[in-house]
């Protein structure tokens, strides 16, 4: 059997691994593995291709993690505006119950709001900043 055979099966496994986990990493060892088939193809030594296959492997993994590390994390979907339409909104709460909770009308409905932990219970327009199940955790403006 050719090394460029074997180059490209080991490609084509890292493919199917890729799509059975989700692991993009694996595309990029995958992109190694055709690199070191090219060179099985171009004639290199045996060698040559593993280290070929090995330094662009290696390569892409570390520009893939850069990139990654680079971008800001995303924020929880019960605290982004793009995904909750609530997060930003206002809502007035007249007052607070013992337990650190209130009752406000907010879009027809009746909610139940919490304050961030710490903080002190006041009266007066707050900020929604996130939706706990069906419960709007709020900063006070």
């Amino acid at each position: 059997m050719e090394y460029s055979t074997i180059w490209w099966l080991i490609a084509g496994v890292l493919v199917i691994a890729e799509l059975l986990t989700g692991t993009f990493y694996l595309l990029m060892m995958a992109l190694g593995a055709v690199a070191g088939a090219a060179s099985a193809h171009l004639g290199m030594s045996n060698h040559t291709q593993i280290i070929v296959a090995a330094v662009l492997a290696a390569g892409a993994v570390l520009v893939c993690y850069l990139v990654r590390k680079r971008r800001p994390a995303r924020l929880p979907a019960t605290g982004n505006r793009d995904v909750n339409m609530d997060v930003g909104e206002t809502v007035m709460v007249e007052h607070w119950n013992p337990d650190g909770t209130a009752q406000v009308r907010y879009r027809g409905a009746t909610w139940t709001v919490i304050g961030r932990p710490g903080g002190l219970p006041a009266s007066g327009m707050h900020r929604v900043a996130e939706v706990i199940g069906n419960r709007l955790l709020v900063d006070k403006i």
